[in-house]
Parts: C-alpha cells; structure tokens; sequence
C-alpha cells in the first residue's frame, strides 16, 4: 500500500469527516448517565449485524438470583444471547425492550390513578387534581371526579411511580443459578441488528499524467439505541450469512452490466484474515455513539497507474435514431505493485478532477463489489459529451429457414480536440443456439466470449469513423 495521498484528495474528505460527532466523544445519553458496560468488544458487519462481546463483573449470591444487564443493544436477538459466568449456570433470560417514553408512559398508567397538574396562562398559578387514565389514543382521556376531560396542553401529568416493565434503558434479565457466593468476571455475547458499516473511496484523477490518488473511508452507523463506550471495534469486510437469503440469484435477463475490464484478482492482502472474510480493526479504541455516523481511513494510495477509456455496449438489433454518448470509463488495479496495494471492502468510489484552476471537482461515482488484491477495475464514471455513436440496422434478410442475415452500421464522432479509441461491443450474439457467426466486417473484431464481439475503434479529432459488421444468426 502507498502512503502519502495528496493534500487534494485530504480536502475532499475532510469536510464530511469533521461533520461528524467527534471520534471518541459520547452521545448525548451516555453523557446524561454512566454505562454499565464493561469491557466492550464489537465486531461489525457489512450487512446491518454486529457481535457485541461486553466483559462485566458482577457479584453473585450463592444459588439462585436474577441479574440485570442494562446498556444492551435495543435491536438485540434475545435468542443469540451467550453469558460466560464462572461457576453459575443461566435458569432463564429476559429481554425488558419495552423502554420509558411519554407515550408508553401514559399507555401503561391505563386503569392507574394520576396527579394532573394545570398551569393557568395568565398567572402561573398550578391546580392539581387526581384523575383516572381511562384511555390515551390519539389523546389522553381522563376522569374527574364525575367528568370526563380529554387533556390539553395546559395540562401535564404527574406519576406516583415508574410502572413495572417499563425500563429507561434497555436491560436484558439473567436469572442465574451460583455454585458459590462471591466476585466474577461476566461475559456477555450476542449479535445485534442497527450497527453497520461501508466503504466509501475518493479518488483524485491526473488524466494527462495517467495517476490515480485514492482514499478509503470506513463509515460506522448506529441505529441500535445504545452507546457502545470505549470498544474495540472489528470491522469484517464480506458478506457473512444471517439467515435471509433465500438463495435468488438474478439471472442476465434485465440486469445491467458494467463495462468491460473488471478482473477478479489472484494475489493475497496482507490483512488479517476470519474464515474467508477480512478483517479491519480501528486503531485504538472508539465509543461509537447511538444515532452517530463515524469515519474512519483505513486507505491511503497515491500514484496509481490508472486510465480514461470509452466504452458503448449495443443489444442485439439495437438501433437508435439520435446518437448516443458512449461511456466514460475509468481503468485502474488493486494489485500490490502499480496498483491499490489491497483488498477493497464494497463500496462506493467518487471520482474528482482538477479543473484549469487547479481545484478538484466531482466527474462521476461507481459502486465496486468486494474486490480481491490484485483485481482489476473498469469503472463508469458518467458518458461523454462530446463522442457519440449511432447504431443502425443497415440490412436484415432471410437467408433459409431458419437463418437470418443481419448487417450494423456504427458510425462513431468525436468533437474533441484529440482523437480517441471507443471499445465497442455488440452484445446478444449468444441467445442459446451457439452458432452465430461474423461472416463480414470493416475492422477485425475479437471475441470477448460466445456472446459478445468487440472492436476498438479510432475516431479522429474533430472527425468521425464508421463500422460495419454483418451477422449470420438463427435470429
């Protein structure tokens, strides 16, 4: 991996990053009040899952005693729930996710009897009566006495006591069977939905000297309802199985395909390894706070060898009565040497360049599955203005009973000072008979595979340049 990017490409980043809470700073609930948690690991997951592992110590009475964890995640699985507790075993659990709010409140004081306290606008002065909660939908309904009041807002309610089952955080409930009294280490395992991450790349584009800088982010969200304080977070990059995939897999009919040049790669990162999965731990340790979105870098790469090409993918008999801009595609590798330098988390790669004043300004974005090392990269980053192609079925006939003769006309222009080479492609010559021939072109064509003929086609400055193909097919 490069280190080193350019101050640039920083600038880019900065400002989304400095948007955030600040690394290490706690959210509002957990300043408001201490965590339980103790020693706090989490690992997190690309798909919306995170393994919570929270070291506490607790101390237990001989035999039997119910034990309350509070600062749990409010989006546990009760039913991934491990507690590792020397010399006790676990009779029974429950998850108390029924938290303290006004409206639960006044749901739970139904039937309960209640203090309403009213302030008189024009003085201040307050009255307080006792009142019976008859129902709170969509309002709180109150009895007086001999009246029924629907409460306004000069009114507030005073509870005599908090109603069992509410909690104010959320709290899981062991009951725990000790082998003897006395202090323990407590670890608590579990997976939690609300705690989630993606990759997001900045790259900075050096087109007349062929480099590219890029900088990768880690973005950490919360949505799990808990403050995880001073944790040591893994971050996994791949996609783990969590029970909903149904085993669909879309087939090609449909689906858009990228351009040409993307290429698994065969070389192995340097980073720590799980089963097949990756691994990205955050130096140090992080508080990552409910409701928070953090970043974090975790790559640095300047220099890359990297190139713009022109791409235009055409069906089969596609023809279009206005030219089309053809693809603007970036190329680049993830290989150890002349590349990233490492293996890509998926993720979204914003492409800047700099204009004549020299300041970077935004050209395109492309999302990127998981990439190995040593992978190469054919990205779409938008289409271009100034080339254009225009596609046309020249001449279709029938030639015997089953065979068709079709001849393509492709007449390409380009306004730009430079001349450019555009890769095309004619797609959908593979529609199940495996038979399709080029029996005539204008410029020789390789192919690509059974279904795909591509040629690469120069087109002057300022000028134009025209192609033609004819196809036997069954079709």
């Amino acid at each position: 991996m490069r280190l080193g990017v350019s101050t640039a490409v920083l600038a880019l980043v900065a400002a989304p990053a400095i948007a955030q809470t600040a690394p290490d700073a706690p959210g509002p609930a957990a300043a408001s009040s201490p965590s339980a948690q103790g020693d706090v690991s989490v690992t997190i997951y690309a798909n919306d899952l995170a393994l919570v592992q929270d070291t506490r110590r607790i101390t237990l009475p001989r035999g039997t005693s119910r034990q309350e964890f509070p600062d749990v995640s409010a989006r546990i699985r009760p039913e991934t729930v491990t507690l590792a507790a020397p010399g006790a075993a676990i009779v029974e659990q429950n998850f108390d996710y029924d938290l303290l709010s006004p409206g639960k409140l006044m749901d739970k004081a139904v039937g309960q009897t209640v203090t309403v306290v009213r302030t008189n606008p024009a003085t201040g002065a307050e009255t307080r009566e006792s009142a019976r909660v008859l129902a709170n939908n969509g309002g709180t309904i109150v009895q007086i006495g001999n009246r029924i009041e629907v409460l306004g807002e000069n009114a507030h309610v005073v509870f005599p006591s908090l109603p069992a089952g509410l909690r104010a955080r959320p709290t899981l409930s062991i009951t725990l069977d000790a082998e003897a009294a006395g202090a323990r280490p407590v670890t608590l395992s579990y997976l939690s939905r609300g705690l989630g991450w993606k990759a997001d790349y900045v790259a900075l584009f050096d087109e007349r000297a062929g480099k590219l800088d890029v900088q990768g982010w880690v973005t950490l969200s919360n949505t799990s309802g808990t403050t995880f304080t001073n944790a040591r977070t893994l971050l996994v990059a791949g996609t783990v199985g969590d029970g909903q995939d149904d085993g669909y897999r879309p087939n090609r009919f449909g689906v858009p395909r990228p351009p040409r040049g993307s290429q698994p790669g065969t070389e192995t990162s340097g980073r720590e390894q799980l089963g097949d999965f990756y691994v990205y731990p955050l130096s140090g340790r992080t508080t990552i706070a409910s409701a928070q979105t953090k970043q974090v870098s975790f790559l640095n790469a300047a220099g890359v060898p990297a190139a713009k090409v022109y791409f235009y993918r055409n069906p089969w008999l596609g023809k279009r009565d206005e030219a089309a801009s053809v693809d603007t595609v970036l190329k680049f590798s993830s290989s150890k040497n002349g590349g990233l330098g490492d293996a890509l988390p998926a993720g979204t790669v914003r492409v800047y360049m700099r204009d004549v004043r020299g300041s970077p300004q935004f050209i395109g974005e492309s999302a990127i599955p998981h990439t190995p090392m040593g992978s190469a990269l054919a990205l779409k980053t938008g289409e271009a203005f100034d080339v254009k192609i225009l596609p046309v079925v020249e001449k279709r006939e029938k030639v015997g009973d089953t065979r068709w003769r079709t001849t393509m006309r492709y007449t390409l222009t380009n306004a730009r000072a430079g001349g450019v080479t555009v890769e095309l492609a004619q797609a959908g010559l593979d529609s199940w008979w495996h038979d399709t021939r080029i029996v005539d072109e204008s410029q020789k064509s390789e192919r690509a595979d059974a279904d795909e003929a591509v040629w690469h086609v120069a087109v002057p400055a300022n000028g134009s340049a025209s192609l033609t193909a004819t196809f036997d097919t069954r079709y």
